[in-house]
């Protein structure tokens, strides 16, 4: 039998010398300057490849686990991926118009939305933090933005909302004057941490329900969060995004750990805001922020990095998706705030081209910089790489879906959420899918270090 090192240490042989995918970005095909199809088809191809990968992985897992969760023996992934991987797929068919992959999709979020319709399932709660729900939550937003069918009564955008109900009963004004706690539970280590990742995607969140339903509880609560990470010193005048801090020193002592998907997170709320208040000078001062601050950091000679860990070749499996969630944030800006077209292009354009240069027809390394550095390749790495191709195709995407543009299909409905919340952002329905996920807190939970980094996005 061959063991796993001499699978792994094979894999990275082969990325290392292996030519990678073409990915044509500059259409060197045009005639009289109208662009041709061939650069979207080189990148079409490129994304398929890398897709079909992702799913590959996915469709590996162990005979008898539950649908919609990643499971792969001596790969331990965490359930929040399992989300950002159908997230990640969601966002494939927006852009490709590639559907193969929908049915899957489909299936798993609507096998892991939980007994209350939540995304609090009942195998999963106990060890469940709040940015792991609000991931699954992001998904459902981008499943109602893309009008992705939906197969059984209610819609995408009700499981978003209900994400959002119960967290804004879990905002926390007893402790470092406001904020959401990583943990949903007690006994979990983490609960008395504070953090930047679960913040960011309740912001996040509350901005795309904004932008969906034109209900300014949303806004109000997407401005209070925003407000409570810069007040607090998570998020910086400048930009810079830090990990979070423990309520036990009223978050004064803080962890200043910078990760992708945090910041990621941040641009994409601050983009939404952006729109909802049809480009307020505000918001646009608060996005141009955020990106400059944090492209700066994030990416190396225009390509993407998780500089906190890469390039010592520390990071965890969960950081290899990191930067693929930023990417896909970057490209949600592109969608709702187009006159930054100028100030990410170059780095989504640079970094999709190393991507595609670090995959081959079985996998994608992790460091798209010509190394062979930490070359593995699992489903973080192909998220980042995915996200980065396909969003290449941004200028070809739909506006996302609102209630008012919205006419048919999944997400098509008007349930928004502006009729099932309260002023206060609160919901009898949330409070009673609450007090019956507080039922289910019977089991332990392996939780990630405290400090370690969390995470969004988009």
């Amino acid at each position: 039998m061959v063991s796993t090192k001499t699978l792994v240490a094979l894999a990275a042989l082969s990325f290392a010398s292996v030519q990678g995918l073409d990915l044509d970005i500059n259409d060197s095909n045009q005639q009289c300057g109208v662009e041709t199809n061939t650069k979207k088809e080189s990148i079409k191809n490129a994304a398929a490849t890398i897709a079909k990968q992702l799913v590959k992985e996915y469709n590996v897992s162990e005979p008898g686990h539950p649908v919609g969760v990643l499971s792969i023996p001596g790969r331990p992934y965490y359930w929040w991926e399992s989300g950002a991987m159908f997230d990640t797929l969601i966002k494939y068919w927006s852009l490709t118009g590639d559907d193969q992959f929908n049915k899957i999709v489909t299936d798993g979020m609507v096998a892991q939305q939980g007994e209350n319709n939540d995304f609090m399932p009942a195998n999963w709660t106990a060890g469940e933090g709040n940015d792991d729900q609000s991931i699954w939550a992001l998904a459902a937003m981008s499943a109602a933005e893309s009008k992705l069918p939906k197969p059984q009564n209610g819609s995408w955008i009700d499981l978003a909302d209900a994400v959002f109900n119960e967290q804004v009963l879990r905002w926390d004004d007893q402790t470092c004057d406001g904020g959401l706690r990583w943990q949903i539970y007690p006994f979990n280590t983490g609960y008395t941490w504070k953090n930047s990742l679960t913040n960011a995607n309740f912001f996040q969140l509350a901005a795309r329900l904004a932008a969906y339903t034109g209900n300014s509880t949303y806004s109000d609560w997407a401005s209070k969060t925003y407000n409570w990470t810069t007040s607090i010193g998570f998020v910086t005048s400048d930009g810079t995004v830090y990990d979070g801090a423990d309520v036990s020193k009223n978050c004064s002592d803080i962890n200043k750990v910078q990760s992708s998907e945090q910041a990621g997170s941040f641009i994409a709320g601050a983009a939404y805001m952006y729109n909802v208040t049809k480009g307020s000078e505000q918001w646009k001062n608060t996005l141009n922020g955020l990106l400059l601050a944090n492209i700066e950091t994030f990416f190396k000679n225009g390509i993407a990095i998780e500089s906190e860990c890469e390039s010592r070749n520390t990071c965890t499996t969960d950081m290899k998706a990191y930067k693929g969630l930023l990417g896909q944030a970057l490209v949600e800006t592109l969608k709702v705030a187009p006159y930054v077209e100028g100030m990410i292009i170059s780095s989504l354009q640079s970094s999709a081209q190393a991507a595609a240069k670090a995959c081959t027809d079985s996998g994608c390394a992790f460091v798209w910089d010509g190394s062979a550095q930490n070359s593995t390749s699992g489903v973080g790495e192909k998220i980042s790489a995915l996200s980065f191709v396909q969003g290449l195709l941004y200028k070809d995407a739909a506006a996302p879906v609102t209630n008012a543009t919205s006419t048919s299909g999944g997400s098509a409905t008007k349930s928004g959420s502006s009729a099932a919340t309260t002023t206060s952002g609160s919901a009898a329905e949330a409070s009673k899918n609450a007090a019956a996920s507080t039922m289910m807190m019977g089991s332990s939970a392996v939780m990630s270090l405290l400090g370690a980094v969390a995470l969004i996005v988009l």
